[in-house]
């Protein structure tokens, strides 16, 4: 949901301008390097597969098995769109090298700010009442944790990630039992006034996408994002690597459930659930907690179960697509510069896709709805690129940004002021 370019070490992004360096005025703007095509067409199959999660029956009648779309895009497209976030987050914060000291402080403060406007537009959807789930408040939530992981390397942050997806699943389990679950679909801001403890509940645990878990896609984009994603050799990486770690998930949670006797102790572990309704939350996920009786539930993969399991095949393939989105740049940039189009405006977009679902005339005609949004979508974002340059929405972000930017920048060196909350004791501004 936000812009990103190139980021080579050494060469300045359009969000890296207005932080000034040494010898800079802070106001000075530099040339924008060229934009990665293939992360913006990765976010734009993202948009695309949650439009046809959101808008087509997640299960096919005629067959009585779960519906193509859900079984393709279901809790994958959001993982994709979560990943890419951090990869977004890692570009504006230095690219390959995190800044330090007084740019990074800048970059904290602008990301924070991002956070707040972008869980805003969530909450004032809110007021509506909304057929789906809108994951825009748990995406500010999900930057303004991010907020102290920014300075942190490749290794380090894929260690965090790891940590996210083995520790969080656990805490959300314990949380069914001890925090207020799923109160509101979509808070509002009237919702976070006055019930701000089952509000923030829901956002880091309890929700359709908890922050806390879904850390760890963000914080693995944020590590790829450090890399160089213009090199051939860590695009192929990406691409393969991402699909043998999805595939080596997926095959370990299938031998767990089918030949060491998951599934029997899920069975056993939760009389009051017959078999038929087991096999519908394997398939479809909790509501949208699983139940609690037995860990073996955190073996299963299914979308939204947001299981350690699910975490890391999710990562793998939001990887893997990645990187076969930014090898096929150098065969297919053209093909795929109609998607990228849509991928750089997706806060926008995604916005107009609920205010579409709202009066919920879909249900008439789902398989129209799903592709006249995505190709009233392309339309819209190459006409309105090619008149006005980035979408509405990312322009208010960009400019508020780059407003906080300037803000902290102008109020002079590190002993000029104290430092923020987040920030590392002087002396330890290396990771």
């Amino acid at each position: 949901m936000s812009e990103e370019r190139t980021p080579p070490s050494g060469t300045a992004t359009a969000t890296e301008a207005v932080t000034g360096g040494p010898g800079q005025d802070v106001a000075e703007v530099t040339r924008p390097t060229r934009r990665l095509l293939g992360v913006d067409a990765a976010r734009g199959l993202a948009l695309f597969g949650m439009v046809a999660v959101h808008t087509l029956p997640s299960w096919d009648e005629s067959t009585g098995e779960a519906h193509w779309s859900w079984t393709l895009f279901a809790g994958h497209s959001a993982a994709l769109f979560a990943t890419l976030a951090g990869v977004s987050l890692a570009f504006s914060s230095g690219g390959r090298t995190p800044r330090t000291g007084r740019r990074m402080t800048a970059s904290r403060w602008a990301l924070a700010g991002r956070a707040g406007l972008i869980a805003l537009v969530g909450f004032l959807l809110g007021f509506l009442e909304l057929p789906v789930s809108n994951i825009l408040i748990y995406y500010g939530m999900l930057f303004l944790l991010a907020v102290p992981f920014l300075r942190l390397r490749t290794r380090s942050l894929m260690l965090c990630a790891a940590l996210f997806a083995l520790v969080a699943p656990f805490l959300m389990q314990w949380s069914v039992d001890v925090l207020p679950g799923l109160e509101y679909e979509n808070p509002s801001l009237v919702d976070l006034v006055v019930d701000p403890g089952t509000v923030l509940s829901q956002l880091l645990l309890t929700g359709v996408y908890p922050a806390l878990p879904w850390m760890a896609f963000l914080l693995a984009g944020l590590a790829v994002g450090r890399t160089d994603l213009t090199s051939r050799k860590v695009q192929t990486l990406l691409a393969v690597v991402g699909a043998g770690v999805a595939l080596l998930v997926w095959s370990a949670s299938v031998i767990a459930l089918r030949v060491l006797g998951g599934y029997e102790a899920i069975v056993r572990g939760t009389p009051w659930m017959d078999e038929s309704e087991i096999d519908e939350v394997m398939v479809f996920g909790g509501d949208p907690a699983l139940p609690t009786d037995t860990l073996w539930w955190l073996l299963i993969p299914t979308p939204h179960s947001n299981t350690p399991v699910f975490l890391a095949l999710n990562v793998g393939l939001a990887l893997s697509v990645l990187g076969i989105c930014l090898l096929l740049e150098r065969v297919a940039g053209r093909v795929l510069a109609l998607i990228a189009a849509a991928g750089a405006m997706t806060f926008t977009l995604y916005t107009a896709h609920l205010l579409i679902l709202w009066p919920e005339y879909y249900d008439l005609a789902p398989s129209v709805w799903t592709w006249g949004q995505i190709v009233g979508f392309t339309v819209f974002a190459l006409l309105w690129k090619r008149a006005l340059g980035q979408g509405p929405l990312e322009k208010v972000v960009t400019r508020s940004t780059r407003a906080i930017t300037r803000r902290v920048m102008a109020r002079g060196g590190d002993e000029a002021r104290p430092p923020a909350p987040w920030s590392a004791p002087r002396g330890r501004d290396r990771p």
